[in-house]
């Protein structure tokens, strides 16, 4: 439908929606404190579901524009994400499910996402990325393999509180790699082992400065990929659908147009007519 289409693609709409999303955040971070909810609970509550009614009408109304063919709004991912947002947030909020309810509310704070171009660029970017990063991370895994079998064979028998097993001793290694106090683990091994900061020092080049902006560069890569689809998805030719719908939209324009012509034509035409009644009616000097 035009009217469901117009409103979908208006700009108030777009700025509607992101308001009460952002309403709705708040109200979720108010609702945490025990003082204002024993007071204001019931104005939470209220608050939620008319948020919560504000976007089952805003789904319906995306649904109305894609008529006669609806289920084209699944063919979005974000749309499926927001529908299936608003069908968890439906679940009954008392008894067991209570949780879980307020759970689903909090999930409507993610619909931030789909509400900003750039952000939903970012996501798609990380999704996209997934695939890339699966070799770093199988790269990072034998390294952090290596150096974890290493480190229980050089230091199990002085430091088994972080060496002791292969386990912890992977642990171990992920708390270096993150830079988290982890020259008191390679001091504790120095005290023993002069040349074990050969070993700390290798592995926070190998596992931080490397792998770590591997991850960064395959992001940025894809990044720039995705915005050059993007680019490439503006310039495109537009769809028959499209076409159709911009020239039904045409042809109500020019409709219009037709009848207001029309209408100030009749509108002349009487005007002149009333005018020369006067002059014939009009007695002579």
């Amino acid at each position: 439908m035009q009217w469901a289409n117009a409103i979908c693609n208006h700009k108030l709409f777009q700025q509607s929606i992101t308001a009460i999303i952002i309403i709705n955040a708040v109200v979720i971070g108010l609702d945490t404190s025990p003082e204002l909810t024993s007071r204001y609970g019931v104005y939470f509550e209220w608050a939620n579901w008319l948020c919560l009614l504000f976007f089952i009408a805003e789904a319906g109304i995306k649904l109305l524009a894609h008529y006669p063919k609806p289920h084209r709004y699944f063919y979005d991912g974000w749309n499926i994400f927001d529908f299936s947002i608003i069908v968890a947030s439906l679940i009954p909020a008392g008894g067991q499910l209570a949780t879980l309810a307020r759970l689903a509310r909090l999930l409507r704070v993610l619909r931030l996402i789909s509400s900003f171009p750039e952000l939903r660029l970012i996501v798609n970017t990380l999704i996209r990325s997934i695939p890339s990063m699966m070799n770093v991370i199988l790269l990072m895994s034998i390294i952090f393999y290596v150096y974890a079998v290493a480190g229980y064979h050089f230091f199990h028998a002085i430091d088994p509180t972080h060496w002791r097993n292969l386990g912890i001793a992977l642990l171990t290694l992920f708390r270096i790699v993150t830079l988290e106090d982890w020259t008191d683990v390679m001091y504790a091994a120095m005290d023993s082992e002069p040349w074990a900061w050969m070993y700390f020092v290798s592995f926070v080049v190998m596992g931080t400065f490397v792998v770590v902006n591997l991850f960064i560069a395959v992001v940025l890569n894809n990044l720039d990929k995705a915005k050059t689809e993007q680019l490439e998805a503006l310039n495109a030719a537009p769809s028959r659908d499209e076409i159709l719908r911009e020239l039904r939209a045409t042809q109500e324009a020019l409709q219009s147009i037709r009848s207001q012509l029309e209408r100030l034509g009749e509108a002349e035409e009487s005007a002149l007519q009333n005018g020369d009644n006067l002059n014939t009616t009009r007695p002579d000097a």
